[in-house]
């Protein structure tokens, strides 16, 4: 599975030009309860393209706001002003970012490639095919369904508590299984 590009496909003003509009969207949000309406027809095509994002927002290290789309159904800049304004003010895990965080932020966007659906036959299956730091994955199951991107890796490095995990948070018991679990995998183009 590749990314609809890579990172060495994307140049260094088009990153800084996705991180400033993360940016932008946080401080119009903080000054006037807005994100930028300004028109995107003059983005390069490239950032153009209908694509998923996250937006991870951290102070110190610490999180304190992720919001994304996991289907594409909009142009990447739409989405990733959006999903900043979001990430800083609606994430219902944190509080809102405040005026005096706004030049603490660290902005993590994450560009996800489509989710494909993995085939396995257990949890042993599913564990042996999982690539650590590379996959971002889907849990779901009937209503229940949760996500981690492939950054989590870092503080769950183990496929078996990365698994757990993302099940306690799709609102599953750790040790659930269930011959009806669909998982999907998608791999993320980092920009910070």
């Amino acid at each position: 599975m590749e990314p609809m590009f890579s990172s060495n496909s994307i140049s260094d003003e088009n990153r800084r030009i996705l991180l400033d509009l993360a940016r932008k969207s946080i401080q119009l949000g903080l000054e006037k309860n807005t994100i930028p309406q300004s028109s995107f027809d003059a983005y390069p095509k490239q950032l153009k393209s209908v694509l998923a994002t996250f937006v991870t927002l951290k102070i110190h290290g610490r999180l304190c706001g992720c919001i994304g789309t996991l289907d594409a159904y909009r142009p990447l800049v739409y989405d990733i002003v959006d999903n900043a304004a979001k990430a800083a003010f609606s994430d219902p895990r944190f509080e809102s970012v405040s005026a005096s965080e706004f030049e603490q932020l660290d902005i993590h966007i994450s560009i996800l490639s489509p989710p494909q659906e993995i085939q396995f036959d257990s949890e042993t299956g599913l564990l042996s095919l999982l690539q650590p730091h590379v996959d971002g994955l889907i849990i779901q199951d009937g209503a229940h369904k949760g996500t981690f991107l492939p950054s989590v890796w870092e503080s769950l490095p183990d496929p078996e508590d990365f698994l757990r995990h993302l099940k306690q948070k799709a609102g599953f018991r750790p040790d659930y299984w269930s011959d009806n679990i669909r998982v999907f995998r998608y791999h993320a183009v980092i920009i910070e």
